[in-house]
């Protein structure tokens, strides 16, 4: 097989007044996706993502009975849902590389009355998922691991599939709520997973997490989708509860636009000067890597909210502050402010941020490495990093096969000549036109 070509990133010596279109939001996609799934009826899903993550996800869907109409030109899926009953009872999906698929289907399988085996990359494979299996085990489904313990591939019976002795014992019952406790410090994902999940369990779920983190940006997506969907679940601070009966009720979603890949554009305005406009990326926007603008504002630049969306302009000179800032909430642009963060006037350092090393890549690791490679002095912590100012030389940017490293580190590239950068593609996992679009904006296009 021969090698991809390396991507080199042309450098821009002026001021950018770049106006940019971003794809769906992947977070979103994936819920709306999962929850059209577990309603009773057609579902219609506008502005969806198409990427790798998300075609697994309808490919997961259709392997499992469920009845999709897809248009990628218009950005359109039609889902068939089943009222929280999975059409076929026995099925074997594969969720490639996507951490949102591998999470919330399982999730929805362990609730289920059927028998399923999941399969996964090499890379998925690697993720933790013990603490979901583990849960599922208490709520009564059974994990068979096809290889290694705690991860995926493997063959999950769901917590409904009774015995006829059973179900007779069980009628007539007046059964208490899924009761469950887990620490989110790791991932959000999971309590994401089981909160998506929970219309399935008729008695309602209630879930205790145990840990110092209660809460968090992605969660607090995966409440507000639900609430306006019919499903109001209730936080005390320390206990999550869904009611008896809930069901979803919405049967259309438009999609908001991609914060996370709007990020690198504002990042990009930042660091050459001028401005840079997202459509449709606004303040009321669900999405808590908005953030990040604010980390922005503090470093010297300037973020307005226009008609069309949110606006960054960077200072004149290209020169940023330095700034200390705990990116536990958003720390999908923990690997951006990284690449930016040499050229700011002082060392910036980024804490919260342990959980990232069990994401596609350990990605405190994988910026402090590539950051060196570069020539930028940094400081490795197990839950931090600090990365002092410098200038950067050229060279190829490894990639780890995760998106976010190749298009945070891309930025560097508008600033410094020759920076390349490895397996371009793998931005197919989230924004897989995102060096066509790059390309348009430098005029690489026309070289």
């Amino acid at each position: 097989m021969a090698m991809e070509k390396p991507y080199l990133v042309k450098t821009i010596k002026g001021p950018i007044d770049w106006r940019v279109e971003v794809p769906g939001s992947k977070s979103m996609t994936n819920r709306a996706l999962l929850m059209a799934a577990l309603t009773d009826g057609r579902v219609e899903l506008s502005r969806v993502l198409f990427s790798d993550d998300s075609r697994h996800f309808l490919s997961c869907l259709m392997a499992l009975g469920f009845e999709v109409e897809i248009e990628e030109e218009k950005q359109h899926v039609i889902v068939m849902g089943q009222g929280g009953e999975i059409p076929k009872k026995e099925a074997e999906i594969y969720v490639g590389s996507a951490g949102t698929a591998a999470r919330f289907l399982t999730a929805m399988l362990g609730f289920s009355d059927g028998v399923y085996t999941i399969q996964a990359s090499e890379q998925m494979k690697r993720r933790p998922m013990d603490t979901l299996f583990a849960l599922l085990e208490d709520a009564g489904a059974r994990i068979t691991y096809l290889e290694k313990e705690g991860h995926l591939p493997v063959r999950i019976r769901g917590c409904k599939l009774r015995t006829k002795a059973q179900k007779e014992q069980e009628s007539g019952q007046n059964r208490m709520p899924i009761y469950l406790a887990l620490d989110i410090e790791k991932s959000t994902q999971f309590l994401s997973a089981l909160l998506l999940v929970s219309p399935m369990v008729k008695e309602g779920m209630q879930l205790r997490i145990t840990g110092k983190k209660k809460d968090g940006a992605y969660v607090r997506i995966t409440r507000a989708m639900l609430e306006d969907s019919g499903v109001t679940v209730e936080f005390d601070g320390e206990e999550y509860h869904t009611p008896k009966n809930a069901a979803y009720q919405k049967h259309s979603y438009w999609i908001e636009p991609d914060v996370s890949a709007a990020c690198y554009f504002y990042a990009a305005a930042a660091i050459l000067g001028g401005k840079a406009l997202v459509k449709d990326v606004f303040w009321e926007n669900s999405q808590g890597d908005l953030k990040f603008l604010r980390v922005l504002e503090q470093m010297g630049a300037t973020v307005t909210e226009e008609k069309d969306g949110i606006a960054v302009v960077g200072p004149s000179d290209g020169r940023l502050q330095g700034i200390t800032v705990n990116m536990n909430d958003f720390s999908d642009q923990a690997l951006t402010l990284a690449a930016i963060a040499p050229f700011a006037a002082e060392k910036v350092r980024m804490e919260g941020i342990a959980h990232i090393r069990l994401q596609e890549c350990d990605r405190v690791s994988a910026m402090a490495q590539e950051l060196f490679g570069l020539g930028i002095l940094c400081a490795e912590e197990k839950a931090a990093i600090t990365i002092y100012p410098g200038i950067p030389r050229g060279g190829c940017v490894k990639t780890y096969d995760d998106h976010r490293v190749a298009m945070a580190f891309s930025l560097i590239g508008l600033r410094v000549e020759g920076i390349r950068i490895e397996n371009p593609s793998c931005c197919k996992k989230t924004f897989e036109g995102y060096f066509e679009l790059l390309s348009r904006l430098t005029g690489k296009e026309k070289e």
